[in-house]
């Protein structure tokens, strides 16, 4: 008969394709994780993995077999977390991955008071891009990421928290701040400070802006952060603009949100969601989350119907 263990087992050497590591993690030696993995494979009558290559990869079939015990895995989990529900009991580990552009903003608004709250959630954040956050929730690594949505994978549920606006944030003698009002198409050809490659508030960017070469070329250099925060440093002493989230403004003196600017029609919105994988079993923690962070926002941003919820993802 299979057992859950041997289950686990395979899972944690698909993760880390080394038959060590995952009786490291799984917290067996070696030799007992190998003897439970042999007889699973001789019970079945099958190769899970091919054990001649490094690192060592699943078979086909042995791809099929994982992602059946993943499901088998999550299932069992749901088993528990139902009493657990049933009880009123408020306890567990919550991973939680977030994104770059978020985490600064968000993170200090609701996290410290969701473990005061619910002192027996044992959290754990991880500020991680997009897609590596889909990847660790596919494979069990994340519970729930803190994402810009829409996403559209049908392995992952989207439950939109919160809209918050994307901002200019120019220099203090931008042109534009002269302006009565700002308009999209103000900023087509302008000198636009940029994220790097892999982050979803530059895809947003560029699908709302488009991108010009024209534009680049009036900045002093070619750069593109990791960070919002620098960018906005870097807008303030060589000049142009840069795009900013709206929870940015929490933290901004008042002379500093005299730099900032808003749409004044079709104000672009990004759509922030919870997401996890379909299978994820602690729907309790999940609420209480959402529920947490609605709380901490501004009641504005909880209505999508005041601006334009721009897409990233190609």
């Amino acid at each position: 008969m299979i057992t859950l263990t041997q289950l686990e087992y395979i899972v944690a050497i698909d993760e880390y394709r080394h038959f060590a590591t995952a009786a490291e993690k799984c917290f067996v030696t070696q030799p007992t994780l190998s003897m439970q993995i042999k007889k699973m494979e001789d019970e079945l009558g099958v190769i899970i993995f091919d054990r001649s290559r490094q690192p060592v990869v699943p078979t086909d079939i042995g791809v099929k077999l994982i992602e059946q015990a993943r499901l088998t895995l999550a299932s069992s989990e749901r088993i528990k977390e139902i009493i657990k529900e049933e009880r009123q009991d408020v306890e567990g580990d919550l991973r939680i991955g977030i994104i770059p552009t978020l985490a600064p903003y968000l993170l200090p608004l609701f996290i410290g008071q969701y473990t005061r709250k619910y002192p027996r959630i044992k959290v754990e954040v991880e500020e991680i891009v997009s897609e590596e956050i889909i990847r660790r929730l596919k494979h069990d690594l994340l519970d729930v990421g803190l994402f810009v949505t829409p996403y559209g994978d049908d392995k992952i549920v989207e439950r939109p928290v919160f809209y918050e606006e994307m901002l200019v944030y120019a220099h203090p003698d931008h042109s534009l701040l002269k302006q009565k009002e700002v308009y999209l198409k103000d900023i087509e050809s302008a000198e636009i400070w940029m994220l790097g490659t892999g982050h979803c508030f530059r895809n947003q960017v560029v699908n709302l802006c488009g991108f010009s070469e024209d534009g680049q070329k009036k900045l002093p250099f070619r750069f593109e952060s990791s960070s919002l925060e620098t960018l906005m440093r870097i807008v303030e002493v060589e000049g142009g603009l840069t795009l900013i989230p709206e929870l940015a403004l929490q933290y901004m003196s008042e002379k500093k949100k005299l730099q900032v600017r808003s749409f004044v029609s079709e104000k672009p919105l990004r759509e922030i969601s919870v997401i996890y994988s379909r299978h994820y079993a602690k729907q309790r923690l999940i609420n209480l989350l959402c529920d947490e962070i609605s709380r901490c926002v501004p009641s504005k941003m909880l209505n999508s119907n005041r601006g334009m919820i721009v897409e990233w993802k190609n």
